[in-house]
């Protein structure tokens, strides 16, 4: 299986993890392994978990940089599944140096088009530019590797 359609497959599970978490907060680790059983392979699985565990730490922060772009719009009016697909885009962007920011991006957004409202990939699309903007102009876009970044970007003051 192709390593982008393995992420992609992954993406979508953790999303699915995230939403059923949001409906009930409880058995997280059960929920986990329930969803994920059919994933034996260690990096994606370590890939998924960190996933989860980040989005779940992060929310508070990753809600108040997704209500910075919403304007005119009140976080509850978003969808649940467009709120966790750009969540979890964002922890990406943020927390994930190995990820181009283009791919996180892009992955919402088609798992979007398939989980979501006809205008979700839109609505997606334009947050997460945004979004990627701000980090990228604050120099704290702190990705690695050939082609994860422009190369004019100055890395992160520390």
């Amino acid at each position: 299986m192709k390593s982008q359609f393995k992420r992609r497959l992954i993406r979508e599970r953790v999303l699915q993890i995230l939403y059923a978490y949001e409906m009930n907060t409880e058995g997280l680790q059960a929920l986990i392994d329930s969803v994920l059983n059919d994933i034996h392979k260690d990096e994606d699985r370590v890939f998924a978990d960190l996933l989860v565990h980040k989005v779940l730490v992060k929310k508070k922060e990753l809600d108040e940089i997704i209500e910075e772009r919403i304007s005119n719009w009140e976080m509850d009016r978003i969808t649940l599944i467009d709120k966790i697909l750009i969540r979890m885009a964002i922890c990406e962007l943020k927390y994930f140096e190995d990820i181009p920011p283009k791919v996180s991006i892009n992955e919402s957004i088609e798992i979007a088009k398939e989980y979501s409202t006809a205008g979700s990939g839109k609505f997606i699309n334009g947050i997460l530019d945004a979004v990627y903007e701000d980090l990228k102009n604050k120099g704290i876009l702190n990705k690695t590797g050939r082609g994860l970044i422009d190369e004019t970007i100055k890395p992160a003051k520390k």
